[in-house]
């Protein structure tokens, strides 16, 4: 019976040892420090997640997404204690595999997903969460799930993936969330530029320009006020009914009628004697026929 059992002992062995190697597949699919490291534009985020260990904690796992930091844009990270950017990087891997097309295909264009930070277990109200958005320009951006906090972190261009394995995609600024990292206000987004509100007051100058120079056209046409002035006859009161024209701004005929009735005075005498001439010689007439009346009765 002894050589019966050995005879059976080399195909079990080879059974289970097939059967472990497919039930466990290899802890390490992918290495996010070698795969950052063939971009130099990445070094200050590659290090910081070997200083911090969390690059052992990616590599452990098997579907994964890295949302990577450009140098340039890394300011307000730097300077913070190592235990403070770990936590803000953990807000920066993502547990699950999303790549562009997965994130414009979102459920009514909005995700929480979960991050590193939340495996931990020392996250609380949604720190470990982010919000993930399909702007209505088709923008994919990035931010804390804390109540309050902005969506300020752009999706720019994926970098490297290796498919339903690791994804790692650029966005324009950290994740910053409030509680997270030493972080306790989200500076806001930059203020729009002042340049168009000072250069208004310029073009309200200029407008207030033209006034003037539109007030000097309606005097010109005022010369069509003139037929008034030709009723006296007088050719001498042309030249002193261009002075009136001249002195009213105001669109309305009164003004140089007001303004001409000073010059009216003289024309009146004339106009006045005349009358007393006619009077005088109405009474001349009248008297004797009068004064007959008067003999008579």
């Amino acid at each position: 019976m002894a050589p019966n059992k050995s005879s059976f002992t080399p195909p079990l062995l080879l059974f289970l040892s097939s059967f472990l190697l497919l039930s466990f597949p290899s802890q390490a699919a992918f290495n996010i420090t070698r795969l950052l490291g063939r971009f130099p534009e990445f070094s200050t985020f590659n290090t910081y997640l070997t200083q911090t260990n969390i690059s052992v904690g990616i590599n452990r796992r098997q579907t994964i997404t890295v949302l990577a930091v450009a140098n340039s844009a890394m300011s307000s990270v730097t300077g913070k204690s190592l235990e403070d950017i770990k936590n803000i990087l953990r807000l920066h891997v993502i547990l699950d595999y999303y790549d562009l097309a997965k994130l414009h295909k979102l459920t009514n264009k909005i995700a929480l997903v979960t991050t590193l930070l939340q495996a931990t277990g020392q996250a609380t109200e949604h720190q470990g969460f982010l919000n993930v958005t399909e702007s209505s320009n088709g923008d994919i951006v990035f931010g804390s799930a804390v109540a309050g906090s902005p969506l300020r972190s752009r999706l720019l261009k994926p970098v490297a993936s290796q498919p339903f394995n690791i994804s790692v995609l650029q966005i324009s600024t950290p994740v910053l969330g409030i509680g997270v990292g030493g972080v306790v206000t989200i500076p806001p987004s930059p203020a729009p530029p002042s340049g168009p509100p000072a250069a208004a007051p310029g073009p309200e100058g200029a407008e207030a320009t033209p006034p003037p120079a539109s007030s000097t056209g309606p005097p010109a046409m005022a010369p069509s006020a003139e037929p008034p002035a030709p009723a006296p006859g007088a050719g001498a009161d042309s030249p002193v009914a261009d002075a009136p024209a001249g002195d009213g701004p105001a669109s309305s005929p009164l003004g140089p009628v007001a303004d001409g009735s000073i010059e009216d005075t003289p024309r009146v005498e004339p106009a006045s004697g005349t009358t007393k001439i006619a009077i005088g010689t109405y009474l001349a007439a009248v008297i004797p026929f009068m004064s007959i009346l008067l003999s008579i009765i």
